[in-house]
């Protein structure tokens, strides 16, 4: 065993420290002949360990370099050392969460983490659990909203189809998630308009909920979102607060992305008035740089999760009256859930706040590097207004008389068939986009400079008519 864990370390060691190294974020490959040439069948007889190590070599060769300053496609990325050391202890001890008794000092951990994540948001007497992620966290919101109008709605079920609840244009998809989870269906989220930036308009919300009670429907739920996934936009929380609240409803903060913007005190205005606010998710895999999962959900009323999730109490083999206060279980709509509290506090108390403050406002700094690069380049164009790290732009060349969208999305094809940088391709509006995502520690500069460097010269290419040199590429 010790051979074979020494065996692993050394790949670990490698792989972290090839990121450092020139290289590619992935080596491309069509998924019909990576099928053909990885050897992915399940044997019935065991193959053994030393087979083990192959294909563990196998998957570090084709799997994408998350940890690569280049990678900068979803709202995450990099690899933070310490919370890479409690992935691997919580995965080694192996326990889950659903009492203190099974979880004696990582429910302390965990109850520790949401106290302090709760006095960030403002929820001073509050609770929480850490979820599966953001999605969930919106799921759960929801659900707070769904008992706090209908408080018999968990035991007796509810009839959603006149329940409406309101998020922005540009909110996450997980929302219609949520919706369908809860009863209510995609039909009844109401997308409220949004402004030039992407932020949700205060009255477009205000006549929403006037027509939905003109039309005989109930609403129940708005959504703000801290951070949307292509501009990282933040929705005006503390206005969209007191319209909710006047209206009697739940209102529910989306910060899965820009949650952490509270560390700084140069940034945290982005979230006003969340204080205000009834639930608010938040994942720490994000800018915070945990590995995947790690978010947490805060309610301001511990009572309202606590009864939503009170389908524990029945289950008398783990939960019992004595530990009432203490058992995460009581607060999660999971039974088994691994211990992702271990890396986020093992993080933490590495940097401590102070710490995370800084990586946000190195992130903004770099964003505003960036936005400063494309300004004063003729060939690239700014598609969208910067709140957050999402930075969105086009290739738009001077005197160029062919379709944009084809252009940039040809551009990005061929980015990805190189391997060089992985970044998203997103619309807005009926625009194909670039959206670089600035979260991962390792970016600097010399990457994003690097970075519109592909872009230009990919561009230049197509418009002179050279082919992809890639092998894999279309005819």
């Amino acid at each position: 065993m010790e051979v074979f864990i020494g065996e692993i370390a050394d790949r670990i060691l490698k792989y972290l420290q090839a990121a450092d190294e020139p290289g590619k974020v992935v080596e491309p490959t069509p998924h019909t002949s990576l099928s053909k040439t990885a050897d992915l069948k399940i044997p019935l007889e065991g193959n053994g360990m030393n087979a083990v190590l192959d294909d563990i070599d196998t998957y570090l060769r084709a799997c994408v370099k998350t940890n690569r300053p280049e990678f900068m496609n979803p709202l995450w990325g990099g690899i933070n050392t310490a919370g890479l050391a409690g992935e691997i202890i919580a995965t080694l001890t192996n326990t889950s969460m659903y009492t203190y008794e099974m979880a004696p000092l990582a429910t302390l951990i965990e109850q520790t983490l949401l106290k302090r994540m709760g006095e960030l948001v403002g929820f001073y007497e509050g609770a929480g659990t850490l979820t599966t992620g953001g999605s969930n966290g919106n799921m759960l919101g929801m659900l707070c909203a769904r008992q706090v109008m209908a408080p018999s709605s968990t035991q007796s079920g509810i009839d959603g189809r006149s329940m409406v609840a309101y998020v922005s244009s540009e909110a996450h998809y997980s929302v219609l998630m949520a919706a369908n989870v809860i009863g209510i269906g995609h039909q009844n989220v109401v997308k409220v308009a949004c402004d030039e930036d992407g932020c949700m308009r205060i009255s477009a919300l205000e006549d929403e909920i006037d027509r939905t009670r003109r039309e005989g429907r109930i609403p129940f739920c708005v959504v703000s979102t801290a951070g949307t996934t292509v501009r990282g936009s933040f929705d005006p929380i503390k206005e969209i607060g007191e319209v909710a609240h006047n209206h009697g409803l739940w209102h529910h903060v989306d910060a899965a992305w820009g949650g952490a913007a509270l560390f700084s005190s140069k940034h945290s205005s982005l979230l006003s008035g969340i204080e205000l606010a009834d639930s608010v998710c938040w994942d720490a895999h994000k800018m915070m740089g945990l590995p995947l999962i790690c978010s947490a959900f805060l309610v301001k009323d511990s009572d309202i999760l606590a009864r939503v999730c009170a389908h524990g109490n029945v289950a008398h083999y783990l939960f019992h009256e004595e530990t009432r206060n203490i058992d995460a279980g009581r607060y999660s709509l999971q039974c088994g859930r691994r211990n992702d509290a271990l890396k986020l506090w093992l993080a933490w108390r590495e940097c401590g706040d102070a710490g995370w403050a800084s990586l946000v406002e190195q992130y903004m700094r770099l964003g505003d590097y960036l936005e400063s690069q494309i300004s004063v380049r003729e060939d690239l164009e700014l598609m969208s207004s910067r709140m957050w790290t999402n930075v969105c732009f086009r290739i738009s060349p001077k005197n160029y008389t062919g379709d944009l969208n084809e252009l940039n999305s040809e551009v990005r094809r061929r980015m990805m068939e190189n391997g060089n940088f992985m970044v998203s391709r997103s619309n807005l509006g009926d625009d194909v986009i670039f959206r670089a995502v600035i979260s991962n520690p390792k970016i600097g500069e010399n990457t994003l400079d690097e970075l519109l460097g592909e872009i230009t010269q990919l561009s230049d290419e197509i418009q002179r008519g050279l082919p992809s040199i890639n092998p894999y590429s279309s005819p």
